[in-house]
């Protein structure tokens, strides 16, 4: 009898822990498979968090990035020099410029045709393109830049980093027809005093559109494109120029680049004299506020500003900030020009 009770109890515990070890199993199983629910669950919110913290596209098309060449936009030393454009968009009146030369008188007179504006500051970046394009090719040295240039609309867009193409259509266009129909009378490049000159920036202009191309067509005065063709008379203009939008520091831009050399040592301007070859028509007192608070910001590319208060005179002082300067003529060196 004791001995079936103790086999009987023996099988009965046998039975009981192998319930047990089941039971026990099971419920490491199911705990094991909710920490992988638990880490998988918190990878995702990793991974959706990781999402929202990435850096977000800019809206709009993205401009392809610019060649060399096309970079290499080239601005007139003597037409930096005097006031050839107007400052503001609108201007009706015409910009009468004179300055004594030694013997020989400076004048500059632009007047508009009936019904345009004068040629603006804003207007001249389509020839600081093509007198680009006419760089390129005297560099090459291989052949004469024709007075007539066909231009990929694109080309030209993207080159001055124009992104609204509707808009910028329509703003070429009419720049375009002032650039043309703007009126120049001048005594530059008039040695003895003999002559005078009259002309527009442009002889004529095309627009073609078909489905398959978009080009502009541009024939150049001839006073402009000796001008350009002239040995030594381009100088490279920064590309973030094109980005500078109020038409007063383009012109501080314009003048720095021309005067300010890269040996630096600075370049100072009497405000009055600045006031002269900007060929502004704001008042003189609204221009040196405007011209202050340009100089405060301190933002031309390339260039450091001071405004300079000495023995009752108010200047403007130029500073290259760059370690060589930007100089520019028909020669291969032309090509190992940086800007940045």
């Amino acid at each position: 009898m004791k001995k079936f009770l103790s086999s009987f109890l023996r099988k009965l515990l046998y039975k009981i822990d192998k319930e047990e070890y089941k039971y026990t199993n099971l419920s490491e199983k199911e705990e094991t498979r909710g920490e992988v629910s638990v880490q998988s669950e918190n990878l995702e919110i990793k991974k959706e968090k990781s999402k929202d913290l990435k850096p977000k596209k800019p809206k709009g098309p993205k401009l392809p990035e610019l060649s060399p060449q096309e970079r290499a936009a080239r601005d007139i030393t003597e037409m930096m020099e005097v006031p050839f454009l107007a400052l503001s968009k609108n201007r009706r009146a015409p910009i009468i410029y004179e300055k004594h030369d030694g013997p020989n008188m400076i004048k500059v007179k632009v007047s508009r045709h009936t019904g345009h504006f004068l040629a603006s500051i804003y207007d001249w970046d389509i020839v600081l393109f093509v007198a680009g394009k006419m760089q390129e090719i005297l560099n090459k040295g291989s052949d004469i830049p024709p007075r007539t240039m066909v231009i990929p609309r694109h080309e030209i867009f993207k080159a001055l980093r124009r992104r609204n193409v509707t808009k910028q259509q329509k703003d070429l266009e009419e720049s375009l027809s002032r650039l043309q129909l703007t009126g120049i009378e001048t005594t530059i490049r008039n040695e003895d005093g003999r002559y005078r000159a009259g002309f527009g920036f442009l002889e004529w202009w095309s627009y073609t559109e078909r489905k398959d191309i978009r080009e502009i067509e541009i024939k150049l005065s001839d006073w402009l494109y000796d001008g350009i063709c002239s040995k030594g008379s381009l100088l490279m203009v920064d590309i973030d120029y094109f980005g500078i939008t109020s038409a007063l520091k383009r012109f501080l831009y314009r003048t720095a680049r021309k005067h300010a050399g890269g040996h630096g040592k600075a370049w100072e301007f009497l405000v009055e004299t600045l006031y002269e070859k900007s060929g502004s028509e704001r008042e003189f007192k609204k221009f040196k506020s405007d011209l202050k608070k340009a100089v405060s910001q301190n933002d031309i590319p390339g260039y450091f500003l001071k405004w300079i208060e000495r023995d009752k005179k108010t200047f403007v002082s130029f500073k290259n900030l760059r370690k060589l300067p930007l100089l520019s003529d028909f020669n291969d060196e032309a090509q190992e020009e940086t800007l940045h």
